[in-house]
């Protein structure tokens, strides 16, 4: 029996999350009975319990809610957690699975430790957190140089983008990694509602919308996934579809921020829904959108993205290189420049039905052969 050790997601059954849908997918559809998974879960309430998901033993690790550091607290607690549990079962020749680069500073000395045990480090170096825009200046200087250590320590480093193994071998050439690239996958079945189900009907009327009416964003609601030059672009475009936004939106400053500079509660087409945390109602809202829209642009594959290329029939997605290799032909793609993604949205309501029909093709293509 080989063991896993998951560190670094946020817990499963997934609500939301890159990693907690792929660790979510990875627990739910295993196929090989000798490997036993161990993950951890966040918390903040200190009466933690163990409970069993879909074969794996999960763990809940309690951290005070102290603002970004919580996330390195986090990462560290799974990690004693891990070691603790390796040693009282007498574990060996498994594998501690770290999902981003948050520990560097710490890692050496964990990682000396699991290798007395016959344990391997592996780590998804995830995409460029020390690039975020939430991040003060000090704080970006540390997860740089986190991850500089993740990847000078680790015995594997496994990345969902190819974008980003070329740059952790180019920019950390020193330490010569060891790198493998494995694709997401996504979940290419349609939704099983129709549009005469309760919660379908529901939630159109709720927000007053109409299928294929509607171009949508799914994502966190942080800046770098361009909130804010995707609606100012849409404001000035002449569809009268709206543009459907479902995102966890917290009245804090960037809220507050992209009210200022948009103005966007002055335009009616603008629509931000919340969460939409029941996965059918989400597909069937994917695949009812006119088109979706993707701004994320410090990550590597992210996982709403295939979906959307699975299920939306037009995707527009900002032109960086982790969306590119994703998307390749199967979308259309813009940039920051002014007025080009407003152009765009102008060209994509005058196309005909075959020049949709060309690009949905292509992009069930894409997502077939990733």
């Amino acid at each position: 029996m080989k063991d896993v050790f998951i560190v670094g997601s946020k817990g499963i059954p997934a609500k939301y999350g890159g990693f907690e849908t792929f660790v979510d997918n990875l627990v739910t559809r295993q196929v090989n009975s000798k490997i036993k998974y161990h993950v951890s879960c966040l918390t903040f309430d200190k009466k933690v319990k163990s409970y069993e998901y879909n074969g794996a033993e999960c763990q809940e690790i309690y951290v005070p809610n102290i603002g970004g550091a919580k996330a390195i607290l986090y990462d560290l607690r799974s990690l004693r957690w891990s070691l603790s549990e390796i040693k009282k079962r007498n574990l060996n020749n498994g594998i501690i699975y770290i999902l981003a680069c948050r520990v560097g500073p710490f890692i050496h000395k964990y990682v000396s430790e699991f290798h007395k045990y016959g344990f391997q480090v592996f780590v998804n170096p995830d995409g460029h957190e020390w690039k975020r825009a939430k991040w003060s200046l000090p704080v970006r200087k540390y997860w740089k140089f986190s991850e500089k250590l993740m990847v000078k320590n680790a015995d594997l480093l496994i990345c969902d983008s190819k974008a980003i193994e070329k740059y952790i071998r180019n920019d950390y050439s020193i330490y010569n990694p060891k790198t493998t690239f494995i694709a997401y996958g996504a979940d290419l079945s349609p939704s099983n509602l129709y549009n005469n189900d309760k919660k379908v009907m529901k939630w159109f009327d709720a927000y007053k919308l109409k299928q294929g009416n509607y171009f949508l964003m799914v994502g966190r609601f942080v800046p770098e996934n361009n909130f804010e030059i995707i609606i100012k672009e849409f404001i000035k475009s002449s569809t009268k579809k709206k543009l459907v936004i479902v995102t966890n939106v917290e009245k804090n400053k960037y809220y507050k921020k992209l009210k200022e500079n948009t103005f966007f509660y002055k335009d009616n087409r603008i629509k931000f829904v919340g969460t939409v945390y029941d996965k059918q109602l989400l597909k069937f809202i994917r695949e009812h959108a006119f088109g979706y829209i993707h701004g994320h642009s410090v990550g590597g594959t992210n996982p709403s993205l295939l979906e959307a290329l699975s299920s939306t029939k037009l995707n527009l997605l900002y032109n960086i290189n982790f969306n590119e290799e994703v998307g390749k032909n199967g979308a259309l793609y813009w940039n920051k420049e002014k007025d080009n993604l407003m152009n765009l949205l102008n060209r994509c309501d005058c196309m005909s039905m075959n020049e949709l029909k060309d690009i949905e093709v292509k992009a069930k293509k894409c997502q077939q052969r990733l």
